[in-house]
């Protein structure tokens, strides 16, 4: 193909795609129109992840809570999204005030039809702006226990102890009770109970758990550790062993650690751990036939 064949070629290629197809507002629309408003929204979606990047890193000194700096860097992707569209509407034709019309429209459908979705994601900025869990933090939602690994426009990554990441919904947080474990700090009591027999000398007892407390350098000594003669069983005098742990992601292998230890150094000072008896009375009656 010769070369006047190539640019007589384009020629015709550009012409086909800058040919109107119709008109918005005065403003008349082609091919090439779409393809520049496209390479404009991609070209800003990029870009806002640039944005985000570089506000993580601009923030990774600053001494500033953590999820402010996730929210702050989070927000500033998604205010570049909302830039990119509002000029990507403009280039095609389509005026804020003409959003504002189609804005009710769309309203209508979302009421219908993307109810959940829309849901999620003003829920998912409530998240952001209030901040009532942040990454890192440890909750509880819905049945699902872990650690806040990201927080997104929809849904929310969380990591269980299992290692099994779970996609929840931002509206369980919204709507549902929470308890977030690292919300006042990253320590928090935890008690062990144990029952001990009747006759028991309960000082020795209390001085045991709180032996076996100490001796344990997993658990803090600032606050101290605490017993609580909580209660007379039925069958064991009831006692609660309270500690305080920074250690929130593996309490449960700790106060495991207490109960093997609680065992042992109960064995070895011949403090009994009872189970719970029952009396069983038998009352036989004599029945008497008439022949």
């Amino acid at each position: 193909m010769e070369q006047t064949q190539i640019i007589e070629l384009a020629k015709q290629l550009w012409a086909a795609i800058s040919q109107p197809l119709f008109e918005i507002s005065g403003h008349r629309l082609s091919i090439m129109t779409f393809l520049t408003a496209i390479l404009l929204f991609v070209v800003f979606v990029k870009g806002a992840h640039i944005v985000e990047k570089f506000l993580r890193k601009f923030l990774h000194d600053k001494p500033i809570d953590q999820g402010i700096k996730n929210s702050l860097a989070r927000f500033g992707r998604y205010i570049t999204i909302v830039i990119g569209a509002v000029i990507t509407l403009e280039t095609v034709g389509v005026s804020l005030s003409s959003l504002a019309a189609l804005g009710a429209v769309l309203m209508v459908g979302i009421g219908f039809g993307l109810q959940n979705i829309a849901q999620n994601f003003i829920s998912g900025l409530i998240i952001l702006l209030e901040r009532p869990i942040k990454e890192g933090d440890i909750v509880q939602v819905g049945g699902v226990s872990g650690r806040v690994i990201d927080i997104q426009a929809r849904s929310t990554l969380i990591q269980t102890r299992n290692d099994v990441s779970i996609l929840v919904p931002n509206s369980q947080f919204i709507s549902e009770q929470v308890i977030n474990e690292s919300f006042s700090g990253q320590q928090i009591r935890y008690s062990v109970s144990v029952g001990v027999a009747y006759g028991s000398d309960t000082k020795l007892v209390k001085e045991t758990l709180l032996s076996v407390a100490m001796n344990n350098s997993k658990i803090l000594k600032s606050p101290a550790p605490d017993v609580l003669f909580t209660n007379f069983g039925d069958s064991s005098l009831d006692f609660e062993l309270r500690v305080w742990l920074d250690d929130l992601w593996t309490y449960t292998v700790i106060l495991s650690e207490l109960r093997f230890e609680i065992d042992q150094q109960f064995r070895n000072k011949k403090i009994t751990i009872p189970f719970p008896q029952r009396d069983l009375h038998v009352v036989s009656s004599q029945v008497s036939f008439k022949q």
